[in-house]
């Protein structure tokens, strides 16, 4: 049985000449085609245009599907974790946030896992209670590695360090050549969760749960390097694993 794998939608402006699919929901075809390939069938979850519906439609989500995986995307709104923005913070989506913080916590509550990539990592430590750096080059005097990459997003560009027998280092090693494309980072990190990579300088590279391996996520993207690389791969082969142990455990 294929596991339904939810991946939150974002919306690029201007996406088509033809105005109904003007601000189109998406999700990165990448993600799509390495869900696909590891087992999972994917579908894309639109957020509302309202912040009172957030909740209601988030819990209502959580029954179609067995996995949640949360993309890249835009700088989480720091509202959402108690700050104003400071000058070099990037656009954030508000609407996106609300939804996806609901969502995340649904989920949580529903016992179903959780993979995170970049953002999406970011907005699950917001919503289980942690902060960001809003611009690591401003905030964070010990970054000395540059994350934002110049070079093509599917070529491997800094190195982490993963936790000796976390679930991250058994996927992809104790130390790991990965791309990267961020500015903001997590900072202080939800009680619920813990750090289990960082790269060279620091910055937080991946969370997991404490009591269990329901959440999972990597600042990288392992969307763009699953194709050339085994153990990015096996990032996805993993969390459709999970979610077919969700799936088979809460039948439909």
């Amino acid at each position: 049985m294929q596991p339904v794998i939810a991946i939150t939608g974002d919306q690029v402006p201007g996406v088509s000449s033809i105005i109904n699919m003007n601000n189109a929901d998406m999700a990165p075809n990448e993600i799509k085609n390495a869900v696909q390939a590891a087992g999972g069938l994917p579908i894309i979850l639109p957020y509302p245009e309202t912040p009172a519906d957030a909740a209601s439609i988030a819990q209502h989500y959580t029954e179609l599907f067995d996995g949640l995986l949360l993309p890249g995307g835009p700088d989480v709104d720091p509202t959402m974790y108690g700050e104003e923005p400071i000058p070099e913070c990037g656009g954030a989506a508000y609407m996106k946030d609300v939804f996806e913080i609901a969502l995340i916590k649904a989920t949580v509550a529903a016992g179903k896992p959780i993979f995170g990539i970049c953002r999406g990592l970011q907005v699950i430590n917001v919503a289980l209670g942690g902060n960001l750096y809003q611009d690591l080059a401003a905030q964070n005097p010990e970054c000395k590695i540059r994350h934002a990459q110049a070079a093509r997003g599917d070529l491997p560009t800094h190195h982490v360090n993963a936790t000796v027998g976390s679930q991250i280092a058994q996927l992809v090693g104790e130390r790991a050549y990965v791309n990267s494309r961020h500015h903001q980072a997590a900072r202080n990190i939800a009680a619920s969760l813990q750090v289990t990579a960082r790269a060279d300088d620091g910055v937080v590279e991946a969370l997991e749960t404490r009591e269990s391996d329901q959440i999972l996520a990597v600042q990288w993207h392992p969307e763009n390097m699953w194709r050339q690389s085994k153990q990015q791969a096996a990032l996805f082969t993993n969390f459709v694993q999970r979610a077919r142990m969700t799936s088979e455990y809460h039948p439909q």
